[in-house]
């Protein structure tokens, strides 16, 4: 398999999971809300943290930089005033790359275009994000991979054959990389989740790292993703659902996230190691709910078992269990029992042996 290491830490197709708190613009153009988001979701437990760069006027075209965008969502009169509302300046990226690794946890971005791709390269990134809408412009799949980075690629949109393209394109420069099965819906419906497509994508990439940048308004599906094979989890992260802008509200806040990283983690211990066995954690409850044999009423030594002379009663707490009754039946007791004394293997006389034993 291909190495996938991201700040230390080895991705493997069945290890444990390795979660991403997606913060992208949550932090509304404030890089001490990004400090606190960060702080915050390292607390939640998740491996990483994302955020995204964009240069805008590189990235849209003048027309739709220009654009008005009056809404309750909008930090400007434009949509290229309000995107611009939300970028944080180049010191204000190194300080927080700087307080991410300080606190323990991967600094990953999406960058939209080349001059954000080259700005967290000097940032020495720990890993690159490809937004969906990445995944069908190869030249700049290429650009980001010739920076020797780790990369997750997200899939959301695209056929088999646009994933072949991109994987492809990035595999020629640079092999360490995860493909995350995407629904680019934000909220994604339980309907469009198809999850299945994972499952489809380890078979199709045997050596990859296989992953879910989970847009579900929910952390249900996410164990459902790590049963068919995801390793990989992208999860919005916000501190605040009623914040300004449109993201917050299908973002995960603190408690649902750590709930998201618990549950994640839980999966493989609950696995356990598939051998079927009487656990210590069971012995109470089973000698409460289970069943011994009993005498149905007093029984006189020498008494011939019979149908009926023996019958099963809880707790099982001594005594033999109600599957030896039938090898019971025809042989004489070798103690008299009273009536609910439980059945032990000495209370019953050795079983004759058949004539053909004896004689040989």
């Amino acid at each position: 398999m291909r190495e996938l290491v991201v700040d230390g830490r080895a991705i493997t197709r069945d290890g444990p999971a390795y979660v991403i708190a997606e913060i992208g613009n949550n932090h509304q153009g404030d890089v001490e809300k990004a400090k606190v988001l960060v702080r915050t979701a390292r607390e939640c437990g998740v491996d990483a943290v994302k955020f995204q760069k964009r240069d805008n006027r590189v990235l849209y075209t003048r027309m739709y930089y220009d654009a008005p965008y009056d809404n309750e969502q909008s930090y400007g009169h434009t949509y290229g005033e309000h995107r611009e509302f939300l970028e944080l300046p180049k010191s204000d990226w190194f300080e927080l790359s700087r307080y991410a690794r300080e606190e323990g946890v991967a600094f990953v971005s999406a960058a939209f275009d080349e001059p954000s791709a080259d700005l967290m390269a000097d940032l020495d990134v720990d890993a690159f994000k490809f937004a969906s809408g990445d995944l069908l412009n190869v030249p700049f799949l290429r650009y980001v991979a010739a920076k020797g980075k780790p990369m997750f690629l997200s899939t959301g949109g695209g056929t088999l054959e646009d994933i072949d393209r991109a994987v492809d394109a990035i595999l020629a420069r640079n092999e360490q990389l995860a493909v995350l099965h995407c629904t680019a819906a934000y909220p994604a419906e339980i309907e469009d989740l198809n999850l299945s497509v994972i499952t489809a994508m380890r078979e199709r990439y045997p050596n990859l790292v296989i992953g879910l940048s989970d847009h579900h308004n929910g952390i249900a599906m996410a164990p459902v993703a790590f049963m068919l094979g995801a390793r990989v989890f992208e999860k919005h992260f916000t501190l605040n659902h009623a914040w300004k802008g449109t993201d917050h509200a299908y973002s995960l806040m603190p408690d649902g996230m750590r709930r998201f990283v618990r549950d994640l983690r839980r999966v493989p211990v609950a696995l356990g190691d598939g051998v079927k066995r009487k656990l210590p954690s069971e012995q109470r409850p089973l000698e409460k709910m289970g069943k011994k044999l009993v005498a149905a009423r007093d029984l006189p030594v020498g008494h011939v078992l019979a149908p009926g002379d023996l019958v099963a009663k809880s707790p099982a707490d001594e005594g033999l269990p109600p599957y030896e009754l039938d090898a019971l039946l025809g042989r004489p007791l070798a103690r008299a029992l009273a009536a609910d004394q439980a059945v032990a293997a000495a209370d019953v006389a050795p079983a004759a042996e058949p004539v053909a034993a004896r004689e040989a």
